[in-house]
């Protein structure tokens, strides 16, 4: 309001002076479309009408030459002469004003000179339009709008205070969708957004409306971050989430996804050690990370209160830890390999396949870079262990790009931090390898190919200090296990975009896994092969505007397994082909996906499996998410269980008429319902995410760990079996460069196992979580400080029951809570050089005992599979990363 009274004041200021003085006139001469005298006489009729006080147009120069008073806008007159049908170099006529002119004056309708000041004249797409604006806010703003008014796609650009629309003229028109952003608060070419509307911006919103159209206000602040459309079997051709501050935030929630989807960039990975995806996620709250075994140092993720085995782990949106890799497979996606990481809350979409239940963790690898870009990182502990990656991200020319990542790491050191005999974490090294080539050139041909090839080897020997690795297990006394991994892996994703139509494209994804495990726990031996091929191919189109979008496709998806335990062998093949549909509704505060897929299992029978997201934006800042689906999954009891192998348990398996083992299918349904709410706080941003999920299980192979400490149990349930998940988080900022985020998690998890309903062991029903981030400012060599601290506390847990063990080897019914604190302190000196310093597990906090009956590894109490905490005390690292 202060800036309306202000422009006001100083308008009539002007027309004092000029009433009292004497009137300037001025004179300016500017492009206009016309064809023939009936043209002419209408332009410079309504150049005279709008405040002219002459107007000469010439036809064959296509100029209008204007003499108008200072007090008068000459922009106001052009979008006069647009809108009786007449296009110039700032604003476009309507199509509908344009064909309502007579047809001796329907011009040639081509590309239009353009200028941001009569004096300084640039080019403008004939698709371009100004609109004013500020930032990101404004820009999700302005392209929603322009969607929301039948656009196809919508590109703002703050730096030129234009947008770059697309869209077919049968179906909506330049004008109709100008007029939809003006309604939203923006003033653009063709129209002015009403005062109340543009005062109920938010405050970063309140662009300068005395600047002219065209020309970069003082108010804006952006830092725009866009990615490069990639081929897959999900076109995006879009531009990624961009976050309101100096620079993108690390973890972000995406407003513009039904789904209740977190973006994590590289740089949140660089908060913490993260030498590998099972370590990506010690500063995420949603995440919680534990390890599953004393012996073979073997860590876990779990969601929503469920094992990882329900979470769909996907890389490049292909599957990746399933099947046998579910035990060690988060060990061989390195972290300093990682772009992103997408973390969906919930049923995801159905064009990634049946198995997500609880959730998808997809990660992307590096593979954009303007510049050619190398580095390198080195990596150790003080404990033994090493590391070194390299990474080299280059263009080719100006469609092709590749990238070499390389990683080595070794663990050489014996840590055994509780004195029981036995290594806290496994010895060995590991060797991966990958190349990545990427075809781009959807912008010309829509052609978009992505191809990409994985090489593991991968050996862990751990078990007693003692024990010697050259030596066979029945050739000594001390306790061994030893892990061989090899694996290999082939992909191509490849999308076209039709021509004309950029909503609309084919997608093919193809890829061969190859992964083969040696090992043995002491005296027991546990050997697999899996050979897997998947195909997944998707057509994206509309239904009349980009409001109804829809996607449909088939999938096939070949997995072989081989696997040896002990003296039996089990040999299964799952051929599984698939087809699926799913449609997107889009309005002007909503959005609906809905999805469904039909699986033909050749052993787990024809699966159906829907699934639902709703968004609703009650407001830009207050957001309600629910969701509802189905998925199903087959169990690989051995591979998913490998953590009670060094024990005395003896496996059984209950058969319950199923192909599988003799198991049936794991079915489940997940709800889940969200609201995000934004406000500020010390005058900055923040924002609370509170949600719900519960996942109710059809069928479910229930691992039995109860009916003996003897006994490891695998038996399909009967009754009932849920998960019930709440987590609220707050993320705010006190200070300038200081983030904060702070949680709270309650799960309750409980299963029919044969014995009655009991709670599901290793889960804490209460959680907490707070990270601090603090950065200092970059100097003018681009270094600065970074420091960060998260801390974890852990509630009690429920333990199996080992009653029947005597007195000194039994367990407590329930564990003690405790707290784990990590933190970090790096240096980046510029653009290239950063160190680090850190420390994992500072509170020192171990599980004591965490061996059941250590001294006697061959007997029948011992058991390494019973951890609820860290194994290892505090452990500090450094690290060193150069780009060159």
């Amino acid at each position: 309001m202060k800036l309306y009274i202000s422009k006001f004041i100083l308008g009539s200021l002007l027309l004092s002076i000029q009433l009292l003085f004497s009137q300037t006139i001025t004179k300016n001469q500017f492009q206009v479309k016309g064809n023939c005298d009936m043209c002419k006489e209408r332009i410079e009729t309504t150049a005279k009408k709008a405040g002219a006080k002459a107007a000469r147009y010439s036809i064959d120069t296509q100029t209008l030459t204007l003499e108008t008073d200072s007090n008068i806008s000459p922009e106001n007159i052009l979008q006069k002469i647009a809108e009786a049908g007449h296009d110039n170099e700032r604003f476009k006529a309507s199509d509908s004003a344009y064909e309502k002119l007579p047809e001796c004056c329907h011009y040639e309708r081509e590309t239009v000179q353009t200028a941001i000041t009569p004096e300084a004249k640039t080019s403008k797409k004939d698709n371009e339009f100004y609109v004013r604006g500020n930032c990101v806010s404004c820009k999700t703003r302005i392209e929603k709008a322009a969607k929301d008014a039948g656009a196809n796609t919508a590109e703002w650009s703050a730096e030129t205070q234009s947008v770059i629309l697309d869209f077919d003229p049968s179906k909506t028109s330049a004008d109709k969708i100008l007029k939809k952003i003006a309604d939203v608060g923006h003033d653009n070419e063709k129209y002015t957004a009403t005062d109340s509307v543009y005062n109920n911006l938010p405050e970063c919103c309140l662009y300068d409306r005395n600047t002219a159209l065209g020309e970069k206000g003082s108010k804006v602040h952006f830092e725009e971050n866009t990615a490069s459309a990639h081929a897959s079997g999900q076109h995006e051709k879009n531009i990624e989430e961009v976050k309101l501050s100096a620079s993108k935030a690390s973890t972000s929630l995406s407003k513009k996804e039904a789904g209740l989807v977190f973006n994590i960039d590289k740089k949140e990975l660089l908060k913490a050690a993260c030498c590998n995806l099972s370590e990506s996620f010690e500063t995420n709250a949603t995440v919680d990370v534990s390890f599953s075994n004393a012996v073979t140092g073997t860590k876990q993720l779990k969601m929503l209160g469920l094992d990882q085995k329900y979470t769909s782990l996907t890389k490049e949106l292909l599957p990746e830890i399933r099947g046998l890799a579910s035990a060690y497979g988060l060990n061989f996606i390195p972290g300093r390999w990682i772009e992103s990481i997408q973390l969906t809350k919930g049923g995801s979409t159905v064009t990634n396949g049946y198995e997500s239940i609880t959730g998808q963790i997809n990660t992307e690898l590096l593979k954009n870079a303007k510049e050619p870009e190398t580095s390198l990182n080195l990596f150790a502990d003080f404990n033994g262990r090493a590391e070194a990656n390299i990474t080299h991200v280059a263009p080719i020319n100006d469609q092709w790009s590749q990238t070499i990542l390389l990683h080595g790491n070794g663990t050489f050191g014996n840590t055994d931090m509780n004195d029981d005999g036995f290594l806290d974490r496994p010895k060995g090294t590991q060797i991966n390898a990958a190349y990545l080539l990427n075809y781009n050139d959807l912008e010309n041909s829509g052609l978009g190919s992505h191809f990409g090839i994985n090489f593991v080897k991968d050996d862990r020997t751990a078990g007693q200090t003692s024990f010697n690795k050259q030596l066979s297990q029945k050739e000594q006394d001390a306790y061994g296990v030893g892990i061989n991994i090899s694996r290999f892996q082939v992909w191509n994703k490849t999308g076209y975009v039709f021509k004309g139509k950029p909503y609309q494209s084919l997608g093919w994804m193809n890829q061969y896994v190859y992964h083969q495990q040696d090992s043995f726990f002491g005296l027991r031996n546990y050997s697999g092969k899996q050979n897997t091929f998947y195909s997944n191919l998707i057509f994206e189109s509309i239904l009349g505007n980009t409001n109804h979008k829809y996607k449909a496709g088939a999938s096939f998806m070949y997995d072989g397994y081989d696997e040896t335990y002990l003296t039996d062998s089990f040999k299964r093949n799952e051929i599984v082909p698939g087809i699926f549909a799913e449609y997107t509704l889009t309005g002007l505060k909503y959005t609906l996906v809905a999805g469904a897929r039909a699986d033909f299992h050749n052993l787990a029978g024809t699966q159906f499996t829907p699934r639902l997201n709703f968004k609703y934006d009650f407001s830009p800042k207050t957001i309600l998410r629910l969701s509802a689906g189905r998925g199903f999954r087959t169990a690989s009891v051995f591979a998913e269980n490998q953590q009670y192998f060094a024990s005395n348990r003896n496996i059984q398996i209950v058969p319950s008429g199923g192909d599988i083992y003799g198991l049936k299918p794991e079915i489940a349904w997940n709800y889940g319902a969200s609201l995000q709410q934004e406000f500020k706080i010390f005058g900055k941003k923040s924002t609370i995410i509170a949600d719900f999920f519960r996942t109710d299980f059809q069928n479910q192979v229930l691992v039995d760990l109860d009916q003996s400490p003897q006994q490891l149990v695998f038996y399909n349930l009967e009754g009932k079996s849920f998960a019930n998940s709440f987590q609220t988080q707050w993320d705010f900022i006190p200070l300038k460069n200081f983030d904060v985020k702070v949680a709270y998690k309650y799960y309750d998890v409980q299963a029919d196992y044969t014995g009655g309903r009991r709670e599901v062991p290793f889960m804490a029903k209460h959680r907490g979580f707070v990270n601090l981030a603090y950065s200092t400012n970059k100097n003018d060599k681009g270094g600065f400080w970074s420091f960060d601290t998260t801390l974890n506390w852990v509630g009690k847990q429920k333990l199996p029951n080992t009653s029947s063990n005597p007195e000194e080897f039994q367990l407590p019914a329930y564990s003690n809570s405790y707290a784990v604190l990590n933190a970090q302190i790096s240096k980046n000196f510029n653009k290239k050089i950063r160190a680090y310093l850190g420390g994992e597990n500072l509170t020192s906090y171990s599980q004591k005992n965490a061996i059941v009956d250590f001294r006697n590894p061959f007997g029948n109490y011992f058991d390494g599979g019973m951890v609820y905490a860290p194994i290892m005390k505090i452990n500090l690292y450094v690290g060193l990363d150069v780009t060159f």
